[in-house]
């Protein structure tokens, strides 16, 4: 049984930011129905390896039996390195299953989403960063908790649920990569890390 967490983690896409709208919306429920809860979104690096160094940082010093994960697309990927590397719980929105065969067609300059004059480069040697960092396999299933889309219009929801095969997964018909239906996905995200409104 996971013990409900004290500190919760927020890893958010490519080329997405913590002003993403999932990103909003659990930060405003923590803000209103969990103030006690240590609660972190940071802006990640382009760099893979500097994205999960950052949020290990981040995480440092967190009670090791009462810390989670949750993680976007690219944020799913590394949050899934992370509950690997550190024992925690992670919910996995549409998460990332292959970044280095996908984001190789993404090398060059790139623009945030949520702010059009935010400009970042996507080097090539990061692909080969995303590889180093791909867990062999996920280790513990249970500690795992996955959103998948079958609208998903970015990734493909077939590999995401093979990927995540035998951990708890809830698997919508339609909605989209960017889970615009987040709202109705949330109660069961706080059931699976026990943070019951």
């Amino acid at each position: 049984m996971l013990k409900a967490p004290t500190h919760l983690l927020y890893l958010h896409g490519f080329r997405s930011s913590p002003q993403s709208a999932k990103a909003r919306r659990l930060a405003g429920w923590v803000a209103r129905h969990r103030p006690d809860l240590h609660w972190s979104c940071p802006p990640l690096p382009p760099s893979p390896q500097a994205a999960v160094h950052l949020a290990e940082e981040a995480m440092r010093g967190w009670p090791a039996d009462a810390r989670a994960v949750i993680g976007s697309s690219l944020g799913g990927f590394y949050a899934t390195v992370l509950a690997e590397r550190l024992g925690c719980p992670a919910v996995l929105l549409n998460p990332a299953v292959d970044p280095a065969r996908d984001l190789a067609a993404h090398i060059g300059e790139q623009t945030a989403f949520h702010d059009a004059t935010q400009h970042f480069w996507f080097r090539p040697e990061y692909v080969d960063e995303l590889r180093a960092l791909t867990p062999a396999a996920i280790s513990a299933p249970q500690r795992y908790f996955a959103v998948i889309a079958k609208g998903d219009e970015v990734l493909d929801w077939r590999e995401m649920a093979a990927r995540y095969a035998g951990c708890r997964i809830k698997l919508l018909e339609g909605s989209d990569h960017g889970l615009s239906d987040f709202d109705e996905h949330l109660p069961d995200i706080l059931h699976f890390l026990r943070l019951h409104e």
